[in-house]
């Protein structure tokens, strides 16, 4: 399901804690937490190589990242896929610089059932430097839009 491009911002004295999200990276090659970027702001993309809207989507996140790269770790999730071949080739046909989870089953998608859940592919989270959902977005975004929003949450708004 993709989503329309809604945006929603939390204002901080509302946010909750982003869940614990940790688990190996696509490609088998390590594993991360959400929790080992202290001190940045993340941005959370959930992704599938079969989702055309999220290859629109690549090159933008790819240049959002570097526009933000100092305030911001991105953090990609492939969701809903295990086909390891298709998702390598994903982020070698779109260069993606940033590292992504490896979610078969879509369970650390769902550990945001609760809060501000990404419930569409492509969906796009940003949490605060103290690790709350600070924005959400259902479905593609552009650069431009994505690197505001990432200032305004590391700006503390």
């Amino acid at each position: 399901m993709s989503g329309d491009g809604t945006i929603t911002q939390v204002a901080p004295d509302e946010r909750e804690a982003a869940p614990d999200v940790r688990g190996p990276l696509v490609g088998g090659d390590g594993e991360i937490a959400l929790g080992d970027f202290d001190d940045q702001v993340v941005v959370l993309n959930v992704w599938a190589s079969w989702c055309a809207p999220c290859r629109a989507e690549s090159p933008d996140l790819v240049e959002a990242a570097a526009r933000t790269e100092g305030i911001a770790q991105f953090v990609g999730l492939n969701a809903k896929e295990d086909n390891p071949a298709a998702e390598e080739a994903f982020l070698r046909a779109f260069e993606i610089p940033y590292p992504s989870l490896d979610d078969p089953t879509g369970e650390l998608q769902l550990r945001f059932a609760d809060n501000l859940p990404p419930s569409a592919i492509p969906s796009t989270l940003v949490i605060d430097r103290e690790g709350r959902v600070a924005a959400r977005v259902l479905g593609t975004i552009s650069a431009t839009t994505l690197a505001d929003l990432v200032t305004d949450v590391s700006e503390g708004r």
